[in-house]
């Protein structure tokens, strides 16, 4: 069967350009950077998880084994590890906004320690800067990311669709 998966990278920007159907699309870098951190990470949030789904849509699977496999990746614990992956390729600047996500972030749900959902809060806010600034560059990190594609073995029964 042929690979209709288009490149990486490709699929990404395409995935993730609203353009003029958003008002993100039309904000300037002085608005941008007038954000407040949690404000970014509000839109990275949403920008990662959509990042996420579009990487665990194929093979195809049953709804539940989908809806897991990304509920496993957006998950403080695993955007906190992300983070570690990104660091050694990330700019001053870059790391300057990790910084500041990480020390807007509030204390959080009680089952995530207060550190990593800091981590998580501050990929959250890079994610939605690069959205709003740099779509290549954030196309580039993402596509860095190791996301874990195992699923438990009481998933790996029902991934197969019915038919």
């Amino acid at each position: 069967m042929a690979d209709l998966s288009p490149e990486p990278s490709a699929s990404l920007l395409g995935l993730l350009q609203f353009g003029a159907h958003s008002s993100a699309g039309s904000l300037t870098l002085e608005q941008v950077n007038a954000l407040s951190p949690v404000a970014l990470a509000y839109i990275g949030d949403a920008v990662y998880e959509l990042f996420v789904r579009g990487s665990f849509l194929l093979p195809p699977k049953r709804i539940q084994a989908f809806h897991q496999q990304v509920v496993n990746q957006v998950r403080a614990e695993q955007q906190a590890r992300q983070v570690q992956q990104l660091l050694p390729l990330l700019t001053a600047a870059e790391q300057d906004l990790l910084r500041r996500g990480r020390n807007a972030s509030s204390r959080g749900p009680r089952r995530v320690d207060s550190q990593i959902y800091q981590q998580s809060t501050a990929f959250e806010a890079l994610i939605g800067y690069l959205y709003l600034t740099d779509q290549n560059r954030l196309a580039e990190l993402l596509n860095t990311i190791e996301l874990s594609v195992t699923p438990s073995s009481s998933q790996a029964a029902s991934d197969t669709p019915p038919g």
